[in-house]
């Protein structure tokens, strides 16, 4: 077949979305030969680039173009959104590297050096992670997130860590959402009710359908995860660090739903106060949405009760830019979801954020990693680990006195700093994802006997003070 040209313009076959599960899956489309070098955020793949034939599901050239289309669609979106000099975290480099089949894993993960992809076959399926487009704008977003935020990288804290699942499948939303194709499918399915289950807020159904061949409970009905959900807050220290996919835990990916959930709802109200009700009407929605949380993410403070910061500097935002129009529609999606109380929600009123303006407007991305963090000293061998160790735990100091909705009525009292990092630290040691080198643990350690499972967490020499500190590896 010849390549097809539309005017001068070469174009490549791509999925829009998630391949989707065996027997539902999406059609191809075609789209422009992807460029990655968009500023402020230039991606390059590490394959060879194949040419740009008429090659389809299955082969190595159509899961190079779907990867290249979502990097540069998903880096289209956010460059207009976030601060000018934004830019990769140093250890990336000027350009984000991408390996799209570094090994058999059903995984894809963010390190500081790049994005990596994986591929396993699961009932005589190829499942490449690269080859959804969702799951590359997710992991996109962790780097996005990590430029604006890098003081969140090592945060021992599990709001910090579900905000960087979070946004990632908010990446994945909003960049769906800048392609007219798809608003004009999920306004079809939705009614116009933007906030139900679509084909936009269901993330990584084939991923999801294949984690689910193999452990029945480890994922959503038909997908991964779904911003389209009712998770309502709770302080992740009193959660359990583990639990099936109907149930809120602790974990990352499962708090993540709460936050993401109340961010659909958010694009959700912001579109019925546009003035019409069509496809350019929710483009728009998309996009003050997405500018108000990169607003809010480069300004609230590192804390515990992290959620609440980032919801309230989210209406701090909008009263700067929009002069509060979509307040209504925020209050009620945080409140929704608890991460904003009643209480907390109506504090945040036109003077009190007016009183705040000015250090919200100043504040720039960037900064050092540990930045805004406070260093908390545990006693190692509680933990079968030699020596005192170094926890990165939430230290900056409040601006707006909010937190999330107790269930039983009134605001949850946030956690002291230590404490979140210590339960941070054992939810890490009990599901296994923490590296401990021989040399560093003693005979009692409790060391995860599944030697297959990623380590996203290391216990490696402190850089900054004497002896052993929590490191981070990965988003996975």
């Amino acid at each position: 077949m010849t390549v097809q040209q539309h005017a001068t313009t070469q174009t490549v076959l791509v999925y829009e979305d998630d391949p989707g599960a065996p027997l539902q899956e999406n059609v191809p489309v075609r789209h422009p030969v992807p460029q990655l070098d968009t500023q402020p955020f230039p991606t390059a793949i590490a394959e060879a680039a194949p040419n740009p034939d008429s090659a389809g599901p299955g082969t190595p050239a159509f899961r190079y173009w779907v990867a290249a289309d979502a990097l540069s669609t998903g880096c289209q979106t956010w460059g207009p959104l976030v601060p000018t000099g934004t830019q990769w975290v140093p250890s990336v480099g000027r350009v984000l590297t991408v390996h799209l089949d570094a090994g058999v894993d059903l995984n894809a993960f963010y390190d500081r050096r790049g994005l990596k992809f994986f591929h396993q076959r699961v009932e005589g399926v190829d499942v490449f992670s690269g080859q959804s487009p969702e799951i590359v704008r997710h992991e996109l977003g962790h780097a996005i997130l990590d430029a604006l935020r890098p003081q969140l990288f090592n945060a021992a804290m599990h709001e910090s860590d579900a905000l960087h699942e979070a946004f990632g499948d908010i990446s994945a939303l909003l960049t769906a959402l800048q392609l007219e194709s798809l608003r004009i499918t999920v306004l079809t399915q939705t009614q116009g009710r933007l906030e139900q289950s679509s084909r936009v807020s269901r993330l990584a159904e084939q991923l999801g359908w294949a984690l689910r061949k193999i452990v029945p409970d480890a994922a959503e009905p038909d997908c991964l995860r779904n911003m389209s959900n009712h998770f309502f807050y709770r302080d992740p220290v009193q959660l359990p660090p583990v639990g099936p996919a109907n149930m809120l835990t602790s974990e990352s990916h499962s708090f993540s739903r709460v936050f993401s959930g109340a961010f659909l709802k958010t694009v959700a109200g912001i579109f019925r106060q546009q003035d019409s009700q069509d496809q350019v009407a929710l483009a728009e929605a998309a996009r003050i949405a997405g500018q108000l949380l990169v607003d809010a993410v480069v300004a609230a403070p590192v804390v515990s009760g992290y959620y609440a910061q980032v919801a309230g500097h989210m209406i701090a935002a909008d009263q700067r830019r929009n002069g509060g129009k979509y307040g209504p529609s925020l209050r009620s999606a945080f409140t929704r979801h608890g991460i904003l109380s009643l209480g907390a929600a109506t504090s945040l009123t036109a003077t009190e954020m007016t009183r705040q303006g000015a250090a919200v407007a100043e504040a720039t991305p960037g900064g050092s990693d540990e930045e805004g963090l406070t260093m908390v000293t545990v006693q190692g061998m509680a933990y079968g680990i030699k020596g005192p160790l170094t926890l990165y735990a939430p230290g900056e100091a409040r601006r707006f006195g909010i937190a999330g909705s107790d269930p039983a009525g009134g605001s949850v009292r946030p956690a002291d700093p230590e404490q979140v990092a210590t339960s941070y630290l054992e939810d890490l040691l009990r599901r296994g994802r923490v590296e401990i080198p021989a040399e560093h643990r003693t005979d009692v350690a409790v060391v995860d006997d599944n030697p297959t499972r990623l380590k996203t967490h290391e216990i490696a020499r402190s850089e900054t003070t004497e002896g052993l500190a929590l490191v981070r590896r990965c988003f996975d």
